[in-house]
């Protein structure tokens, strides 16, 4: 009774193989098929027969082009997912329920949460617990689109949800150098993704861009949480801002979701200040720059900070206006404000 059992168990696991196979190509000749399951042509032809009992259409071709290939069906079938495959799902799923970035989809957030609460319920224990690991560890405020490595998020989430050490290199002047950080979370921008953590040789909070990091180890040294900036926040502020050698602050007199909707979250941290206004903060090499990517907004603003915005302001009015002078004015067209 074992003995048929297994047989049954081994046949069982085989035909779910095949399925994958199917799955990852369109095309499988007999023989190729065979050899990647280590059975013969027979077994695979009723093995493909099983299948097609169990209601998968599995189309079969003779001749030069011919193979197995695996048709669309009237339901969409259950898909097999290896374990860097699963995990990679749950990342794009992760930011596609968080991403608040202008070109998402309408209702896809939600319907990204429906697809990785079936994805958790249906993977092996051990990969639903490394997909819950990452599941807390993840903040967005946009969806992150470099490409890194699923290996080194997961060792991230880890450390973030067990509390422990890590390290890693990390590009420093013109070479690299280690780093040792309490991880607090990860974060997906509109392009990137980044990890918040607490910089041990610094003594403070940093963020630090994951697809610029190598040798990426979780440690084996505990810590106690400090208490920390919101991540997404922080993230946003230091990519928009901090990184640069100007900040500047305006009061843009339109609602906030119409002003995000504008600007890329790695450009600017839009924040509501009342019924129809928001406050844009953002960074740049030179103010000037900074003055004009919100006039071209195309809403009434007001300069907050810092002070020399001015004086900017001012002196590039009197340049657009002498920019101007040359050309007769258009009718209706307004007399400039003094």
């Amino acid at each position: 009774m074992d003995t048929e059992n297994g047989a049954e168990r081994g046949t069982t696991e085989r035909v779910l193989t095949l399925l994958g196979l199917l799955q990852q190509r369109q095309t499988w000749t007999g023989p190729e098929l065979a050899a990647r399951l280590g059975v013969t042509s027979r077994t695979v032809r009723r093995d493909v027969e099983r299948l097609r009992t169990l209601g998968y259409p599995v189309h079969a071709g003779q001749g030069v082009g011919g193979g197995y290939r695996l048709g669309p069906g009237q339901e969409l079938p259950p898909l097999l997912l290896d374990d860097e495959e699963a995990i990679a799902t749950a990342v794009s799923l992760l930011v596609g329920a968080g991403g608040t970035g202008g070109g998402a989809v309408a209702g896809a957030g939600d319907a990204a949460l429906r697809a990785l609460t079936k994805l958790d319920q249906v993977l092996p224990a051990r990969l639903r617990h490394e997909v819950r690991a990452l599941s807390g560890s993840v903040e967005s405020f946009g969806g992150g689109r470099t490409p890194v490595v699923p290996e080194v998020l997961m060792t991230l989430a880890r450390a973030c949800r067990d509390e422990v050490e890590a390290g890693f290199d990390y590009p420093s002047g013109n070479g690299t150098r280690r780093r040792r950080v309490e991880p607090y979370r990860l974060v997906a921008s509109d392009r990137r993704w980044y990890l918040l953590a607490y910089d041990l040789d610094r003594d403070d909070w940093r963020s630090f861009r994951v697809d610029r990091m190598t040798e990426v180890a979780a440690r084996t040294w505990r810590f106690r949480p400090r208490e920390a900036p919101d991540a997404a926040t922080y993230v946003q502020e230091g990519v928009a801002s901090r990184v640069y050698p100007h900040r500047a602050r305006f009061l843009v007199h339109a609602p906030a979701d119409e002003v995000r909707a504008q600007i890329p979250g790695s450009a600017a941290v839009v924040s509501e200040r009342g019924a129809g206004h928001c406050e844009v903060l953002s960074g740049a090499a030179g103010l000037d720059f900074l003055i004009m990517h919100v006039l071209l907004l195309g809403h009434e603003f007001e300069a907050l900070d810092p002070p020399e915005l001015g004086p900017r302001c001012r002196a590039l009015a009197r340049r657009l206006l002498a920019a101007g002078a040359a050309l007769p004015p258009l009718p209706d067209e307004p007399e400039p404000e003094p």
